[in-house]
């Protein structure tokens, strides 16, 4: 990992961990969890090839993502962006562009009903002009989000 990974992290952010409290001190217990969420994290949103999605792209998407789960600390964790272009894609709202809008459209699915995703959807986003590669980074981006979404809401059920 090219970084150090600090804690609290995003998770912990998400879930309302502070270091003193006991849930806390249990995710340390399993370090490579920690670390892993931190390196999957960094291959999502700011990839060494970004295969064309750009960082900000992704971050819009992943915010996006996050809006679905109403936690607002994981929401924070994906700022708005300043380009105007990706605003609505990562406001929840229809973006102009038509590959943006089958991003929206995808992630949206992704993030409430999973079990609807089909070819016809993947078909979908290539006919908007995404390459393979990137579908599966868009993938990759959309399950880690939902990732984040889950452990979060996981822990602070165990609290």
């Amino acid at each position: 990992m090219t970084k150090e990974h600090v804690r609290p992290d995003a998770i912990d952010r998400a879930a309302g961990l502070a270091p003193s409290d006991p849930t806390f001190v249990l995710r340390d217990k399993r370090p490579q969890f920690v670390t892993g969420a931190a390196q999957c994290e960094t291959s999502v949103l700011t990839p060494q090839d970004d295969l064309g999605l750009s960082p900000n792209l992704r971050a819009a998407v992943a915010r996006r993502v996050a809006l679905q789960s109403g936690n607002e600390a994981l929401i924070a964790q994906y700022p708005m962006p300043s380009d105007d272009a990706l605003h609505a894609l990562a406001s929840g709202q229809d973006p102009s562009d038509p590959q943006q809008r089958a991003i929206a459209n995808h992630a949206d699915m992704i993030a409430l009903a999973p079990r609807e995703a089909n070819d016809a959807h993947l078909q979908t986003l290539k006919e908007a002009g995404l390459t393979i590669p990137q579908i599966i980074a868009l993938s990759e981006l959309l399950a880690f989000v939902c990732f984040q979404m889950q452990i979060a809401h996981g822990i602070s059920l165990l609290r």
